[in-house]
């Protein structure tokens, strides 16, 4: 092997741990719903320049966001089982690495939102990452069981962002993508959190069935599912879709509904896990429903 190529690998494995620390199947996620938004904005194309500079800039300080978090919350992410193995707990990176690497991924999106979208793009992102990354992480996270209700708000935030990016406002559709996100979010974390309970009760963390128990948090994962089902249908009430995404959307509530009910009724660890990794795909396929409507109805 040539120094030359040796080099080479190592820069390349040293990228890799910066980018694991930005949470890349999270951070998709988040894109993801921030581009739908940018499309759902405008009757026709979004702007190139828009769509792939406001992607950008979303998607970097959504990455920053994520890295603080891993920053955070190292010392617990060491002792869970599902994040023992990211960067920080297994000393890939330093600290003055990470803070330096979220420092310029951070303020380069910003700088791109700020001079190639517009300024209540940057200041809307900037509130996101302030409310994620300092609100629900260091504050609310290890305070109250209601985190993730409280905190959904900043996880809510991308398809607005995107909306303004396109519009440079924000209007009351976008307002229903914050919504949905905002209503999905309990349900999707309450899930994930049944199954981890010896974990996060490990670590000291309040979440819903550490502090109150499973039967508790079992209902409001039913709960939260109805109004998330309520939620989903108002795009179509408000006529900002059409049947497709109607039908799409009764159907992936459905689905939804069913899990919560088997967990309220027969709970068991696996379903949980197949509850909240079907509320991941129920969320992608809903955006994907409306951007299809969108066009449809075109």
């Amino acid at each position: 092997m040539s120094v030359n190529t040796s080099i080479s690998q190592s820069v390349t494995e040293r990228l890799q741990q910066f980018y694991r620390l930005t949470k890349p199947r999270v951070v998709s996620l988040i894109v993801f719903t921030a581009v739908i938004g940018m499309f759902l904005a405008v009757p026709g194309a979004v702007p190139l320049d828009t769509l792939v500079l406001g992607t950008i800039g979303i998607a970097f300080v959504a990455g920053a966001a994520a890295a603080l978090n891993c920053l955070v919350e190292q010392k617990f992410d060491a002792v869970m089982a599902r994040t023992k193995g990211r960067r920080l707990p297994q000393g890939n990176v330093s600290v003055p690495e990470t803070l330096f690497f979220l420092g310029l991924i951070g303020g380069l999106g910003l700088f791109i939102l700020h001079q190639w979208i517009n300024p209540l793009t940057m200041w809307l992102t900037l509130g996101t990452f302030v409310g994620y990354a300092i609100i629900y992480t260091v504050i609310l996270k290890p305070l109250t069981p209601q985190n993730i209700v409280i905190g959904g708000a900043s996880g809510a935030m991308p398809p607005v962002l995107g909306w303004a990016a396109v519009t440079g406002e924000v209007t009351a559709d976008a307002l229903l993508l914050f919504l949905i996100i905002f209503a999905w979010t309990p349900p999707h974390f309450c899930a994930l959190a049944l199954y981890r309970k010896t974990e996060y009760a490990q670590i000291g963390m309040p979440m819903l069935p550490v502090t109150h128990g499973d039967k508790f948090t079992r209902l409001h994962v039913l709960l939260y599912t109805l109004i998330l089902c309520v939620v989903t249908i108002l795009p179509y009430v408000s006529q900002m879709s059409g049947l497709i995404y109607l039908l799409s959307t009764i159907v992936l509530d459905a689905v939804f509904l069913y899990y919560a009910i088997k967990i309220y009724l027969n709970y068991s660890d696996q379903l949980a896990r197949s509850a909240f990794r079907y509320s991941i795909l129920y969320l992608a396929l809903l955006f994907t429903a409306l951007l299809v409507d969108h066009y449809f109805y075109i």
